[in-house]
């Protein structure tokens, strides 16, 4: 059993990344913008209205726990979640630093994995105009920022191409920087194998300072 802080546990991740954690017995403190949002109930269960933006804040919520997992997203309505998903996912790296806790472990996104040989899918032209702001930012935190942190031990996990509603089937592929796709081409994932896959590298450790994927 772990002692775990969850970042964005009321979103769509989130919730299934709260779930997995519960069922695995490990000791869980959810930072949320909205406790109401939060259903689920458990004595290992602990909910704290935060802002992910004050660093001060997470990192004293953050200390003495073995590890931090970040499902922070602003939302993809969101017109501000290109500069919000730079300023906030580095202002949670910041925290974690500071907090003395050594392992995080983020939500990735899809975008800067490879689809192509050199060609990143968030290069590709396939993606909907109308997300391309928050991949885009994502995929600068993640290259930019958190392949250049030393100190902690991070883990940036990307979904496939497409996460969808569903259970976890235990059925899944890992990879790394190169995106999975299945015999038909298509790149997918449910949120519950996203979810078990993420609660295994908590539980595991195979992974430091590296980005991996996931897919069927």
């Amino acid at each position: 059993m772990k002692n775990v802080v969850l970042i964005g546990a009321s979103g769509f991740v989130g919730t299934a990344l709260l779930n997995e954690l519960l069922k695995r017995g490990h000791r869980v403190t959810a930072l949320v913008r909205n406790p109401d949002k939060i259903s689920a109930q458990s004595d290992q269960l602990e909910v704290v209205m935060a802002d992910v933006a004050d660093v001060e804040q997470v990192a004293n919520l953050c200390k003495g726990k073995d590890a931090v997992v970040s499902a922070y997203n602003p939302g993809w309505t969101n017109p501000n979640i290109y500069e919000d998903t730079l300023r906030n996912n580095t202002s949670i790296l910041e925290a974690v630093r500071q907090s003395g806790v050594k392992r995080l472990l983020c939500v990735g996104g899809a975008g800067t994995l490879f689809c192509a040989p050199g060609v990143r899918l968030v290069d590709a032209g396939v993606l909907p105009q109308e997300i391309m702001p928050g991949v885009k930012s994502l995929g600068e935190f993640y290259l930019g920022t958190l392949m250049n942190e030393k100190e902690v031990d991070w883990v940036f996990f990307s979904p496939a191409g497409n996460l969808e509603p569903g259970d976890a089937t235990g059925v899944y592929r890992l990879g790394k920087d190169d995106l999975i796709v299945d015999a038909d081409g298509q790149s997918r994932i449910t949120v519950g194998d996203y979810a078990l896959a993420m609660v295994n590298e908590l539980d595991e450790e195979n992974h430091h300072r590296e980005r991996f994927t996931i897919g069927y």
